[in-house]
């Protein structure tokens, strides 16, 4: 199969505007590519596709793909790259319609920006079915011409990095356990000589007095496990690393205060926050980024047995701070406030943590965009610029001392694990809660929640959980490293 992309007609003839693989395809074939799309109505609309067979023999089927306007650019409301989302959802839309047409192999017209097709492809046939008979059939997605083959491979690579997260997200909760998803993690990153993994036992845990994220852990039968990933990639090793630092919940069943039945089973991507840093830093690696990079994930269930946190139960954090737990959902935060104490050993640029942290932000944003909240401009802007590139979009949320004061009034600790006024602002008291446990001068927290799955709203992922924001971390780890080489 073929995939050629067309862009909107700028004048009102509407003859067809190829690119230039488009093109070089249409004087192949003598020019019937364009008459056949001519006579086969209005022009083709962004993200709509018209298929041809027979018309060469390579390719018996063609699928052309409409791309929108041709110079589509940054989109200042939108907040994103209008051209490079165009590309990946067109070329995703093609590569479904090549595989329904059950043909093996595609390959895709790199429509001006082979990283974005590449992106489109491969994120765009992705499917967990690993526990189903009848599978789709499998379907080879390689770049048309040879003339951007290194930004294609990268957007393969960038494209990968997402759909393991989607993977680990969307795999049974009995299939991904804390000791499997640090197994999966450390196997995938075997063959990189300047990785370390270590998977750390609940002694080791309990030895680094870590025992926000225990109490949460002794609800469930599974062992947790603290994955620790070092990644040096700098030319120097002792450069400060980036910490990364994800939340590992890989079943939530809201504890004691436990969570309504419909929906439950799309808890087992609670630790979508371990799984898009984790998969992040296989990224980085593959990428050979030069920077230096820390992964940290407390892993554990958060089940409602006879040794559960029970509301009101005081904890006490790797920090020396007790903290209240009055509602044993918001476990996350637990894991997370020992998981941030350790990250500051490492002297770090910055410390960015990701977690499927609260239904507030949900609410909030919705699947549009990833909330923010930071205590440094400088790692905000980064973050934001990477956005734009990749279309997994964020967005920054406020980190007043207004949300610290309703966690940090509290009855019987120094801080209580929900806001004192309930569903208020609630992933706004979640990150202030967050902050108590922070002293590094660059952190930002990225509550992942509402981007957690995707129904229809990202056209080149189909329903499912989502794997974001990966890209974006992988984006940001990217510029990150081009900045200390200036």
């Amino acid at each position: 199969g073929l995939i050629l992309g067309v862009y909107s007609s700028e004048k009102d003839d509407g003859a067809a505007q190829f690119t230039s693989a488009g093109d070089a395809f249409d004087r192949l074939v003598s020019g019937k590519l364009r008459e056949l799309l001519s006579l086969c109505g209005p022009p083709l609309k962004k993200g709509k596709t018209r298929i041809f067979h027979g018309l060469h023999q390579d390719f018996p089927s063609v699928v052309v793909v409409g791309l929108g306007k041709k110079n589509a650019g940054v989109n200042d409301q939108e907040n994103w790259n209008e051209g490079k989302e165009n590309i990946r959802a067109a070329v995703a839309v093609g590569c479904r319609q090549i595989q329904d047409l059950e043909i093996p192999c595609v390959e895709v017209d790199p429509c001006g920006d082979a990283q974005s097709a590449a992106e489109g492809a491969v994120l765009g046939l992705h499917e967990y079915n690993e526990l189903k008979q009848k599978k789709k059939p499998i379907v080879t997605p390689q770049l048309h011409g040879s003339a951007e083959s290194e930004a294609w491979k990268k957007g393969v690579i960038y494209a990968e990095g997402q759909n393991l997260a989607r993977y680990l997200m969307e795999a049974p909760a009995n299939y991904i356990t804390p000791v499997k998803f640090a197994e999966h993690i450390e196997q995938k990153l075997r063959s990189f000589s300047n990785v370390k993994v270590h998977i750390r036992p609940e002694s080791w845990i309990t030895t680094e007095q870590m025992g926000a994220f225990l109490s949460v852990a002794k609800g469930s039968a599974e062992p947790p496990i603290f994955l620790e990933i070092h990644y040096s990639g700098a030319a120097n090793t002792n450069d400060s690393p980036l910490v990364f630092v994800g939340k590992g919940v890989t079943f939530d069943s809201g504890g004691i205060s436990l969570k309504p039945s419909s929906g439950m089973d799309t808890m087992r991507a609670d630790m979508g926050g371990a799984a898009t840093v984790c998969s992040a830093i296989v990224t980085a690696a593959a990428l050979n980024l030069p920077l230096n990079i820390i992964g940290l994930a407390p892993l554990c269930e958060n089940m409602p047995s006879g040794k559960a946190n029970k509301p009101g139960d005081v904890v006490r954090a790797k920090n020396g701070k007790t903290i209240q737990v009055d509602n044993t959902d918001a476990e996350g935060r637990l894991l997370l406030a020992d998981a941030l104490c350790y990250a500051h050993n490492f002297n770090a640029r910055a410390i960015v943590n990701a977690a499927t942290l609260t239904g507030a932000m949900d609410v909030a944003l919705g699947s549009a965009a990833t909330g923010v909240f930071t205590n440094s401009s400088w790692l905000w802007t980064h973050l934001y610029e990477a956005s734009i590139l990749t279309g997994d979009r964020v967005w920054r949320m406020p980190l007043f001392e207004h949300y610290t004061k309703q966690v940090t009034d509290c009855p019987l600790a120094d801080v209580s694990n929900i806001g004192k006024y309930s569903r208020a602002g609630g992933a706004c008291t979640a990150a202030a809660f967050l902050k108590e446990f922070v002293t590094a001068p660059h952190w930002a927290h990225l509550d992942i929640a509402g981007v957690m799955s995707n129904k229809d709203e990202v056209p080149y992922l189909r329903k499912g959980m989502a794997g974001r924001p990966t890209r974006t971390l992988v984006e940001f780890a990217s510029r990150l490293s081009q900045d200390s080489h200036k």
